[in-house]
């Protein structure tokens, strides 16, 4: 498919969370991202926060009452699962496992032969670090 049809990247992830709060801390307070805009809802009583990644993507992190849980984890239908790139994964380890956060052991990536892993979110959302140096 040509290049020419305009798409330069993903903008946004939108994730639903089941306790505004608790997600709102682990995604500003333990992964970092910097809060861009935060708004209440009312007519929905919801929450709808925008996150900042470095290199300009962003997350959207709504809350909704009594959202449904994710059927399986990771293989349900739908989106897998969110990977992050990291400079390098021990240094990123260390700062989840500090804040209670366990990452799986670091596998290698059979196709490109980077090192990756998997944790998980207050959801327990899938969530992947992907180690871009060597």
């Amino acid at each position: 498919m040509p290049m020419s049809l305009g798409l330069q990247g993903i903008h946004h992830v939108a994730l639903i969370c089941a306790d505004y709060a608790r997600s709102r801390a682990f995604y500003v307070d333990v992964l970092g991202l910097a809060v861009i805009a935060e708004h209440h809802r009312a007519a929905r009583d919801s929450w709808k926060l925008d996150l900042a990644l470095p290199d300009g993507s962003q997350l959207e992190l709504f809350s909704f009452p009594s959202p449904p849980p994710r059927p399986s984890r990771p293989e349900a239908q739908g989106l897998r699962h969110l990977a992050f790139r990291v400079e390098a994964l021990e240094p990123f380890i260390a700062h989840l496992a500090r804040h209670g956060v366990e990452c799986e052991p670091i596998r290698v990536d059979e196709y490109t032969g980077r090192r990756f892993t998997f944790f998980a979110d207050p959801d327990d959302l899938p969530l992947e670090l992907y180690e871009t140096a060597q």
